[in-house]
């Protein structure tokens, strides 16, 4: 999945944990979580683990395409969890009796809506994140970078389109090698050395970071529409040149600090505040 985010989903007073992936443009559920919303089981994680048996050997197509995620536990550590997307947890809901069925369908759907409401108004998706990164204790310097950030990533992602660059693999390839230039590190490799694996890498940068990021693709987008690079190779070599001003401004930073400005701080996985080097 690319650019996924995680969030807490309320139902009633349980929460479900919730994925968002931009590139499939669905969500995945938290299965022990809905588990625990339906039924009065002491022990969701139990119940789903019979339930899971029993579907399977009557060939249930549905839990054998779940698959799983890491999440934030209640003890705060990411752990995998088996996940569902809309369709597929309804057709779950049908193997639990339960009078709960229905208001959570409802439920979903209201979940799907608020999707729909942001695709249609932008700002109530940009207010939203606002809010969530305010909850797990972000500065408000850091949530206004993260946020102009988004909004430069998608006049760079324009730019790709228009000079027809594929969505999924080679949108993967030029971020990498934008990611390459000018941290000296693929996007795969950034994660590792920071310590993250399915957590969101720009979500868990620091304020240097995200200006230097931002830096290579501002550079990138203004190249790009006075070049109108036609193709992959061509729009490959436009954000080369855009993050090489980025590979410069942290030359530079380095020079003048005497330390690294791509660093292994990041969010805590709890929810905790930035730790920022500045």
């Amino acid at each position: 999945m690319s650019e996924s985010k995680e969030k807490i989903k309320l139902f009633g007073e349980k929460q479900v944990r919730a994925v968002w992936d931009e590139e499939a443009e669905k969500w995945w559920f938290s299965i022990v979580d809905v588990v625990s919303v339906l039924t009065d089981s002491a022990d969701a994680q139990a119940y789903w683990r019979k339930l899971k048996q029993r579907l399977k050997e009557e060939g249930n197509e549905t839990v054998t395409n779940c698959h799983g995620l890491k999440m934030l536990s209640p003890d705060g550590k990411m752990r995998l969890t088996d996940v569902a997307d809309t369709e597929q947890i309804l057709r779950l809901i049908q193997s639990i009796p339960s009078k709960r069925a229905e208001p959570f369908k409802l439920w979903l759907a209201k979940v799907g809506n608020e999707r729909i409401d942001e695709t249609v108004d932008p700002e109530q998706s940009i207010d939203r994140a606002i809010q969530n990164y305010r909850r797990l204790g972000y500065s408000e310097s850091w949530i206004n970078q993260r946020i102009k950030l988004i909004e430069v990533r998608k006049a760079l992602t324009d730019e790709w389109d228009k000079s027809g660059v594929k969505q999924g693999t080679e949108y993967s390839a030029l971020t990498d090698l934008m990611s390459k230039t000018w941290s000296g590190m693929t996007t795969r490799e950034y994660k590792k050395y920071k310590g993250l694996k399915k957590e969101n890498l720009r979500d868990n940068m620091t304020n240097t970071e995200l200006v230097l990021n931002m830096l290579a693709e501002v550079a990138a987008t203004d190249i790009s529409i006075v070049r109108q690079p036609s193709g992959f190779d061509e729009s490959a070599e436009v954000a080369q040149e855009g993050a090489k001003a980025a590979k410069v401004a942290r030359k530079q930073i380095e020079k003048s600090t005497g330390r690294p400005a791509v660093s292994k701080l990041s969010a805590n996985n709890s929810g905790k505040r930035l730790l920022e080097e500045n």
